[in-house]
C-alpha cells in the first residue's frame, strides 16, 4: 500500500498553499474553455476551405505573435505584478472568443478574420501562460516544485479530455458559435477564483529593461546552458514532426468518418492518456536521470504517432495510440518544466517562462504547417507516419549531439520568494534559479 501511495500523484501542494489551490481550480475551468476553442477554430477553417493545408496555415498566423510574445511578453511578467498580468490577458483572450463567436454565426467571417483573431489570441495566451508559470515556482519552491508541476499536468490533461470532448458535442448539437460562447462563460467562472490570488509583485532589485533589448538576457541564459538548449530542441523536434493535429479534421471527416463528435475524441485522446499518466506521477520527485527520461519519452511519443498513422481506419486503435503518445509527452513535460524552473532565477523566470511558452506553443503551429503541407503533397497517412519516424530519429540525434542532456540529473535549489540563490544545483550545469 505504501508503494502504491508513492506512485500516485502528490496532492500536498493543493492542501498546503491557498494561492496554488485557487490558481489550480481557476485554471482548470479556464483551460477547458481553451481546449474547446482549440477544436473549434481549426474545424471552422476546415469547414470554410475543406483543406488540411489551410488548417496548417492557421499555425503560421499564430506562430508570429507567439514568437513576439515569447521574446517580449516575459518582460511584462518580470516587471509588473504577475497576478494582474494574468487577469488582464485572460480578459483579452475572452474578448477574442466573443469575436470568434460572432464570426461563426452562419460561417460569415472570412478566412483572414479567423486567422487574425487566432493570431492575436495566441500571442496573448503566451503572456498569460508565462505569468501563471512564474507564479507556480514562487508558490511551491524547492522539492515541492515537481509535485506542484505534476498537479499542473493533471489539470492540463483533465482539460484536454473534457474540453475537446465537450467541444465535439456542442458543435455537433448547437454549432460553433455556442462552443465559443461556452468558453466565455467558463472564463467568467475562472475569473472569480483567480481574483482571490495574493498579489505577485516583482522581488526587490533591478527590473528588466523594456524595448528591443528585453529578451537578450533570457536568450543569453539559454545559449550558455546546453541542457536548456537540449530540452527546447527535443521538444521542437517532437511538436514539429510528431504532432499531426492539423490532420484531425480531415481524418475525422474522410478517413474515420466520425463527424464532429469523433473529431472531439481525436483531440481528447492524447489528454486522456496523459491524464492517466499524470495520476501516476508520485515517483517523479525521486527520479534522478531527468534528461534520459525526456529523451525516452519523446521517442515513445514518436513511436506511438507512427503506429497511429498506420492504424487508419480502425478508430479505436488510433485513439489508443494517441493516448499512449499523450502519456509519453506528459512525462517529458514534467521533467522539462522542472529543469527549466530549477535552472532560472526568480528575477528571470517570467522571461524564461515566456521563452518556454513560445517554444512549446510555436512548435505545434509549425507542426500544423508541416503536417498540412506534407499531406497536400502526398497523403494524410504518409504525413502522419513520416512525422512520427522523423520524431524518433530526431530524439536519437539530439541525445548524441547534446550529451549534457542525457547526463542531466535532478537537483532542487530553487530560491524562495524572498531570496535569490545563484549556487550550482547538484547535477545541474548552471545557476539555480516550466509548466505546460
Amino acid at each position: 500500500m505504501a508503494s502504491l501511495r508513492g506512485l500516485l500523484v502528490d496532492v500536498g501542494p493543493l492542501r498546503e498553499s491557498r494561492d496554488f489551490r485557487l490558481l489550480w481550480f481557476g485554471q482548470l475551468v479556464s483551460m477547458v474553455g481553451v481546449q474547446i476553442v482549440m477544436v473549434a477554430v481549426p474545424y471552422q477553417v476546415y469547414l470554410l476551405t475543406h483543406s488540411s493545408l489551410a488548417v496548417g496555415v492557421l499555425g503560421l498566423f499564430q506562430a508570429v505573435p507567439l514568437v513576439i510574445a515569447g521574446l517580449y511578453g516575459g518582460t511584462l511578467v518580470d516587471r509588473f505584478d504577475r497576478r494582474r498580468v494574468m487577469i488582464v490577458t485572460k480578459a483579452l483572450i475572452a474578448a477574442g472568443s466573443l469575436l470568434f463567436a460572432a464570426g461563426a454565426i452562419g460561417l460569415r467571417a472570412p478566412l483572414l478574420f479567423v486567422y487574425l483573431v487566432a493570431g492575436a489570441v495566441a500571442g496573448l495566451s503566451t503572456v498569460e501562460h508565462s505569468s501563471r508559470t512564474a507564479m507556480v515556482a514562487r508558490m511551491m519552491p524547492g522539492r515541492q516544485l515537481p509535485a506542484a508541476l505534476s498537479l499542473v499536468q493533471v489539470l492540463f490533461q483533465l482539460a484536454q479530455v473534457a474540453g475537446p470532448s465537450l467541444a465535439g458535442l456542442v458543435i455537433a448539437e448547437a454549432g460553433l458559435a455556442w462552443a465559443y460562447g461556452l468558453d466565455v462563460s467558463l472564463f467568467l467562472a475562472s475569473f472569480l477564483l483567480l481574483w482571490g490570488l495574493s498579489p505577485q509583485p516583482p522581488l526587490p532589485g533591478p527590473r528588466p529593461v523594456m524595448g528591443w533589448r528585453a529578451p537578450a538576457e533570457a536568450l543569453g541564459f539559454v545559449a550558455r546552458n546546453p541542457v536548456l538548449v537540449g530540452i527546447f530542441a527535443i521538444d521542437l523536434n517532437a511538436m514539429i514532426f510528431g504532432l499531426p493535429r492539423a490532420l484531425f479534421p480531415a481524418l475525422a471527416t474522410s478517413v474515420y468518418r466520425v463527424g464532429p463528435a469523433g473529431l472531439g475524441l481525436l483531440y481528447a485522446a492524447p489528454g486522456a492518456g496523459a491524464l492517466v499518466g499524470s495520476l501516476l506521477t508520485g515517483w517523479v520527485a525521486g527520479a534522478r536521470r531527468q534528461g534520459l527520461a525526456i529523451i525516452l519519452a519523446v521517442a515513445g511519443w514518436g513511436l506511438a504517432i507512427t503506429i497511429f498513422g498506420l492504424s487508419a481506419p480502425v478508430f479505436w486503435v488510433g485513439l489508443l495510440m494517441l493516448a499512449l503518445a499523450g502519456a509519453s509527452d506528459m512525462f517529458s513535460a514534467i521533467f522539462r518544466h522542472t529543469i527549466l524552473q530549477t535552472e532560472a532565477p526568480d528575477s528571470l523566470r517570467g522571461r524564461m517562462s515566456a521563452f518556454n511558452s513560445m517554444v512549446v506553443t510555436t512548435g505545434p503551429r509549425l507542426g500544423d504547417l508541416e503536417a498540412g503541407a506534407v499531406a497536400q503533397l502526398t497523403s494524410t497517412t504518409f504525413s502522419v507516419v513520416s512525422g512520427g519516424v522523423v520524431c524518433v530519429l530526431g530524439a536519437a540525434l539530439i541525445a548524441l549531439a547534446i550529451p549534457a542532456l542525457r547526463r542531466r540529473e535532478s537537483g532542487y535549489s530553487v530560491p524562495n520568494s524572498s531570496t535569490e540563490n545563484t549556487s550550482v544545483a547538484p547535477g545541474g550545469i548552471g545557476p539555480t534559479p516550466r509548466s505546460p
